[in-house]
């Protein structure tokens, strides 16, 4: 089948006339969402780009992913279609212009199938919006498929999308790729424009990629990265595509390891243990030093990240007169923004950079750092949210993830592999994330760490075949 294939070896099959754009867009369109993966469905939109691209012929200087179809997540305006940030306050709101990110991937040429699912405003690390039904992991879907990136991430893994976009501000790519059993790629602050609308003035939230493969998570990087004019900070230019750093040996590194949390005093899952000793492990066979190190960022950290992550939901309010239509949670959040005065905020932004700075100089000697992904294999639908008291919904999900954020203060790539599963077959994530601007490094590593591990399939059983 079509969707058994990598989204490269769908690029190629077009490459070589085996299959059209439009033969693609029709493959998906015609399988069946049971995860959640969308909100808006967009299948006349792709079917009319394709054609286009059909009728135009793949132009000489065509990457390896043109023609093929993917999703944007629904925080990306998208200029005549329904776009709702995940919130039932926005839920019919149709932008009249597409940010720089849907630009892209259409200039690319891959056709957009619809606005894949994500929680209000993409604050959560769950994805179960008021506008759509949850987005649950194919592997169980009684069970979340992790946020805010969830419909992207369970659309990837149930085979609706060769590839996807998400976005990541505290981890919202590499905990839905932990969740799903996908690659899940966070870039470096500034290598993908945020423009036009440089809506998180703090430098946590960047765009990245969720795909089944590294070689698939570089390719979709070569597409989304680059500089707009008007970009506040910026990545320098690798030295050759991305995908080409999966080519390469990455040759002796220095990791650094710890398993101590960072954002949360939680017990870490014995899974999440095993896959992360299982990584050292596999780490040293191949020929590299793995040396314990200890936590980088400081516990007060974790209050400075609150505050900012609470301003920035501030910043996205409901259109007025729909107030009332925010979830619990973001209302908690907002009002916590609110009442944090602009000196405190300033104070706020410059205490997180000082402890990025702190942590870069601390990890300067390591290439790259290891740690788990999340504390526990994927949790159920419903597990973490609590309308009823917010707080206690914002401490679960530090709890599920209190290592991912760091990696966001600091502005380091990070890269989520599915290198375990449960004994019940759930996935189970580790990180990777190396100094800030060295993609390349990264993806060779987790390009030669893919290929050693013994394969499993990444296609979930039964339904989704």
């Amino acid at each position: 089948m079509l969707h058994d294939l990598t989204a490269l070896e769908q690029g190629d099959a077009v490459r070589n006339g085996d299959v059209s754009p439009l033969e693609l867009v029709e493959h998906y369109a015609a399988r069946a969402d049971e995860v959640g993966a969308f909100i808006t469905t967009t299948h006349d939109l792709a079917r009319e780009h394709a054609r286009t691209l059909t009728e135009a012929g793949r132009p000489t200087d065509a990457g390896p992913l043109w023609g093929v179809p993917t999703g944007i997540k629904d925080l990306h305006p998208t200029a005549g279609v329904r776009t709702t940030f995940g919130s039932a306050a926005y839920d019919d709101f149709v932008p009249e212009e597409s940010d720089g990110l849907v630009l892209t991937v259409e200039a690319a040429g891959m056709p957009s199938l619809g606005k894949t699912s994500t929680p209000e405003f993409g604050s959560p690390c769950y994805t179960e919006p008021d506008v759509a039904p949850p987005a649950v992991t194919p592997w169980d879907i009684s069970r979340t498929a992790g946020g805010s990136s969830g419909g992207a991430a369970a659309a990837v893994a149930a085979g609706l999308l060769p590839v996807a976009p998400g976005s990541d501000g505290g981890g919202s790519i590499r905990i839905p790729a932990s969740c799903c059993g996908l690659v899940g790629l966070k870039p470096s602050r500034g290598r993908i424009s945020g423009a036009p609308r440089y809506g998180d003035p703090v430098g946590l939230a960047t765009p990245g990629t969720l795909a089944r493969t590294v070689r698939d998570a570089a390719a979709l990087l070569d597409v989304l990265a680059g500089r707009r004019v008007g970009d506040p900070f910026w990545a320098p230019p690798p030295t050759a595509p991305f995908l080409d750093a999966c080519d390469r040996e990455p040759g002796r590194l220095r990791v650094a390891r710890f398993i101590a949390p960072v954002i949360a005093d939680v017990d870490v899952h014995p899974s999440s243990v095993t896959a992360w000793e299982n990584a050292s492990r596999l780490l040293e066979q191949l020929g590299h030093d793995v040396e314990d190190v200890p936590v980088p960022i400081p516990p007060e950290a974790v209050a400075d990240f609150e505050t900012c992550w609470a301003v920035l939901t501030a910043l996205s309010p409901a259109p007025p007169g729909r107030e009332d239509r925010l979830r619990p949670l973001t209302r908690w959040l907002s009002a916590r923004g609110h009442a944090v005065s602009g000196p405190e905020f300033g104070l706020a932004i410059g205490s997180l950079r000082q402890h990025a700075g702190r942590a870069l100089a601390a990890l300067a000697a390591y290439d790259v750092v290891l740690t788990p992904t999340l504390a526990r294999p994927p949790a159920l639908v419903g597990e973490l949210r609590d309308d009823a008291d917010p707080a206690r919904d914002f401490a679960n999900q530090k709890a599920f993830t209190p290592w991912t954020s760091a990696w966001n203060v600091t502005g380091m790539p990070a890269i989520s592999l599915p290198l375990h599963w449960t004994d019940d077959g759930l996935p189970v994530g580790v990180m990777l994330a190396a100094r800030p601007a060295e993609e390349e490094l990264l993806l060779s590593l987790a390009a030669q760490v893919e290929s050693a591990v013994p394969w499993v399939d990444r296609r979930p059983p039964g339904r989704w075949a």
